[in-house]
């Protein structure tokens, strides 16, 4: 007993007190601090706390106590989660071939269980002198990252360095936080960079929280602390079931705590004035709280989580502020990773249109708008969740289609009466179609002036679509809240059978 009791203290105490001093000296809290915060109290229970590197006398010193990762599980708000924390205290929590064990032994159970896993990233990179052993290491955990995907939801918290092939570890799972000036992910690290191309940048600079969250798309929560962090884990777990079997979890409904009067005037009497849609989604939503995904990536499109009736649902939205609210590439890609990750885990898919079209220019062309825009389409006909549209304003062309559209199997399409659902924007179709016209007529703009007018009234709103069908109410904008709630009554329950194959080809 004497000597399991010393073990144990041994490898609960980490790298020993010197080093936990300099963890916290860098303003990071060790791996075990870090587990206490993010569970219920008491509910951690630890597994393979005694793994260490091979030994020939299991009496030997402890080298690198529990190889430099805590794993285990324990439950949040009463709702079992598994885990793992590297702990850079030992050997920097470099990743060796039992530290990997640990970690595909913990995915494995949350698989197996049916559980959420969050890992917990704070590491050196691989253990070099391990060699391939450690390499495979890292292909272990991929392996089970991709044959859990969809399964079970994955969230990975940067809270230190994230480096070389470590990096695709979270680039695999659902989520991924970032603790801003002290998280970092890169491939190549600024060594490399200024041997290769002779350019120097900082960890941040190269990778550093700011950057991926609003440069490289790699990181979707940008955390200010470690504390604030895991209880945006905590937040963002409450939305979601624990696998891809249950129905995600239910809350008290709330009734908004902003006036939805205010969506009578929400709209600008001018259609190219801008508007936050982010406001009339939290005019809508269970308490006016809206969980945003990815707030700093590709801003001209919102994606998130929030609760009707006490329902978790997932909202997508063009954003009318930011390049006024067209479709591009980083948008197309944002939208169709969030919408097949809701569709994973049976979440309901709420889309707030207002979208002028694609974004034009040479760049978005040469930069492949094309295989990105089709990826929107591909994910929302392949989603099997009950999806409600509701068009705010425009909705121009192929990107009305995308946008959730009945073409691509919206079980209900609602509009506000300001909806324009036309092929394109009345000023643009009216130089085409009155081209000769315009070029004849004496006074050219007031007769632009009044053929826009004639199409907006004739076409551009959205009793026109309704009475063909592709509109299944246009509704009083004060009333959305109500509609939505019914939407999700009425397509609650659906049942999809798709064609058997082994899997579809979207276009990456």
């Amino acid at each position: 007993m004497q000597q399991l009791q010393e073990r144990r203290r041994l490898t609960l105490s980490g790298g020993g007190e010197k080093r936990i001093e300099q963890q916290h000296q860098e303003g990071k809290r060790t791996a075990r601090e870090r587990i206490d915060l993010l569970l219920d109290e008491g509910s951690f229970v630890e597994i393979g706390t005694f793994v260490q590197g091979d030994l020939a006398d299991a009496s030997q010193e402890i080298k690198n106590p529990g190889e430099g990762v805590v794993t285990g599980c324990g439950e949040i708000d009463g709702r079992r989660v598994y885990l793992f924390a590297q702990d850079f205290t030992v050997a920097r929590g470099s990743l060796g071939e039992r530290h990997a064990q640990k970690i595909c032994r913990v995915l494995d159970l949350a698989g197996q269980n049916g559980a959420p896993v969050i890992g917990l990233y704070d590491s050196g990179g691989v253990r070099i002198e391990e060699g391939v052993g450690a390499l495979d290491g890292y292909g272990s955990i991929f392996y089970r990252n991709t044959l859990y995907s969809g399964v079970v939801p994955q969230i990975s918290v940067v809270m230190g360095p994230c480096v070389g092939g470590a990096v695709y570890s979270p680039a695999l799972t659902d989520f991924v936080f970032m603790v801003n000036e002290i998280g970092n992910m890169f491939v190549t690290g600024p060594q490399v960079i200024k041997a290769v191309t002779g350019e120097s940048v900082t960890r941040q600079q190269l990778g550093g929280a700011q950057v991926h969250n609003s440069t490289s798309g790699a990181a979707h929560f940008l955390i200010e602390n470690e504390e604030e962090a895991l209880n945006q884990v905590r937040t963002l777990l409450s939305y979601l079931p624990s696998n891809n079997v249950d129905d995600p979890p239910v809350a008290e409904p709330q009734e908004p705590a902003l006036d939805q009067e205010e969506l009578l005037r929400f709209i600008p009497d001018d259609c190219s004035k801008p508007y936050d849609v982010r406001e009339v989604i939290r005019r809508v939503v269970d308490g006016s709280i809206f969980l945003e995904v990815h707030q700093h990536y590709a801003q001209n499109a919102v994606v998130g989580f929030a609760r009707l009736g006490g329902a978790a649902v997932a909202i997508i939205a063009n954003q009318p502020q930011v390049k006024a609210g067209c479709l591009d590439i980083d948008a197309s890609d944002k939208i169709s990773s969030f919408i097949r990750f809701c569709d994973s885990f049976n979440l309901p898919l709420i889309t707030f249109v207002d979208v002028p079209g694609y974004l034009p220019g040479v760049e978005q062309e040469w930069g492949g708008i094309i295989r990105h825009g089709a990826k929107i389409v591909y994910a929302y006909s392949e989603a099997t969740v009950p999806k409600i549209s509701l068009v705010l304003r425009k909705a121009y062309g192929g990107a009305y289609v995308a946008m959730g559209s009945r073409s691509l199997g919206a079980d209900l399409c609602l509009a506000w009466p300001s909806a324009e659902i036309v092929v394109m924007g009345p000023e643009g179709a009216v130089e085409i179609i009155n081209q000769h016209e315009l070029e004849d007529a004496e006074d050219p703009e007031s007769l632009r002036r009044e053929l826009v007018q004639h199409y907006r009234d004739r076409f551009a709103n959205p009793y026109v679509t309704a009475a063909r069908g592709w509109i299944d109410e246009v509704i009083d904008p004060r009333q959305t809240r109500d509609c939505l709630r019914r939407a999700l009554q009425v397509a609650g329950n659906k049942r999809v059978q798709r064609p058997l194959r082994k899997h579809g080809n979207i276009p990456l």
